[in-house]
């Protein structure tokens, strides 16, 4: 007999059931119903589950055995990527165009037919970003959005959902330079929940369920303020974040 996910209470505040007891298939589905409010949503990520299911479906939240995980010392370009984001005049903002960054990164790819960033969930991207717990990170060409990410930040943890990019090699620029900050606050992991071929292509980990868990565990307990990161992330140019041409790795 196949076991069923399970029923969220309606109450926002309600415990979600342990990870462990997600679906071995679909891997990682947890749980079906609740809604998207900022408490349940924070709630989901400090405990490693977030959601994700398309229009016309209920709201399904995951916790899936394995976990795309970027360290944040650990984000890799190529040379021939560095040497022309260097020369791209690019500059890295944060928090200063959140909605077109959501925006951006619920566009349907050319391989997809739809989007899991439903206007149900941009609206609760906003709320979050409202409440200083959402953020993007911007890449411009002058006051061009050109490309970013978006994702979810507390204690010294950053999930990422999303990210995008209108001009090649964009998101990659965001990547590293999220990266680049928080390992300068002291943060060590990025979430990239499920791998795939352009996280892995960037040097994505895949660590267990359980190794993230407890990762997870010790650092979403550090004290860290919610707020908008403009001042605190910055504004920076492409050269600032990536390596040198005399870096060994460049």
């Amino acid at each position: 007999m196949h076991r069923l996910p399970c029923l969220l209470d309606t109450a926002p505040d309600a415990p979600f059931p342990g990870p462990e007891r997600a679906l071995v298939e679909p891997d990682g589905l947890l749980a079906v119903g609740g809604d998207l409010s900022p408490t349940r949503f924070l709630n989901a990520y400090r405990s490693g589950i977030f959601p994700w299911f398309s229009d016309g479906e209920p709201i399904l939240w995951w916790s899936p055995s394995q976990r795309a995980v970027f360290r944040t010392d650990g984000v890799l370009l190529s040379g021939k990527l560095r040497r022309r984001l260097r020369n791209s005049g690019w500059t890295l903002r944060a928090d200063t165009a959140f909605m077109q960054v959501v925006a951006g990164c619920a566009a349907p790819r050319k391989e997809q037919g739809g989007t899991w960033i439903t206007a149900d969930m941009q609206r609760a991207y906003a709320q979050l970003h409202q409440l200083g717990i959402a953020h993007s990170i911007e890449v411009f060409a002058g006051e061009r959005l050109v490309g970013g990410l978006f994702g979810l930040a507390f204690g010294h943890v950053f999930c990422g959902d999303s990210m995008y990019s209108a001009e090649s090699g964009a998101s990659s620029l965001a990547l590293t330079g999220l990266a680049w900050r928080l390992h300068a606050w002291g943060w060590p992991l990025i979430d990239a929940q499920v791998p795939n071929a352009h996280t892995r292509h960037l040097g994505v980990e895949i660590w267990s369920r359980a190794t993230y868990l407890a990762a997870l565990a010790n650092l979403r307990e550090h004290p860290d303020q919610p707020g908008l990161w403009r001042e605190r992330f910055g504004e920076w140019n492409a050269t600032d974040v990536l390596p040198s041409p005399s870096h060994p790795s460049a």
